[in-house]
């Protein structure tokens, strides 16, 4: 079975990202989780807090690699030897933006394909962004991320 690169920012990872990773670690060999820099998302977390953040999430898949990149993902697709891009998709909005991402990428990489999942139903409304907003306002966002995330969230955005 081929390996494939779920990338993303991941701030914070949630219970939706972790759904779709578990899955595909039963789809494929190795699934690495590769986490953006992404300096302009201005993103709450670190890089290194994302990375430790995803570990901790992750830490009972044994096919699972966390990462992180700066480039251009076809270019760190190829240094992984990924021969897959995964992508999640939670609603029909979603779908516009990652089949452009999804042809751009076919054409900058045509040996690496792209596959999409959607997450369980009880996930498909999570995202990050909500999530966080969520958290900054006060709210409960334990049933949304792994306890060590909302402790970091509550820690980040509540003092």
């Amino acid at each position: 079975m081929p390996v494939a690169i779920y990338p993303g920012t991941f701030d914070p990872i949630t219970n939706g990202h972790s759904d779709l990773i578990t899955r595909a670690a039963k789809l494929f060999d190795k699934v690495i989780v590769a986490i953006a820099a992404n300096p302009g998302k201005s993103p709450k977390f670190t890089l290194s807090e994302r990375v430790e953040l995803a570990s901790l999430v992750i830490k009972d898949i044994d096919n699972v690699e966390i990462r992180e990149f700066d480039t251009l993902l076809v270019h760190f697709a190829r240094e992984c030897n990924a021969d897959v891009i995964l992508r999640g998709l939670r609603a029909v909005s979603d779908f516009e933006y990652e089949f452009q991402l999804a042809g751009m990428n076919r054409r900058l990489a045509p040996g690496v394909e792209t596959m999409f999942l959607t997450p369980a139903e009880q996930f498909s409304y999570i995202s990050s962004s909500l999530v966080r907003e969520i958290a900054a306002l006060g709210g409960d966002v334990s049933e949304f991320v792994h306890p060590a995330v909302a402790a970091a969230l509550q820690k980040r955005l509540r003092g």
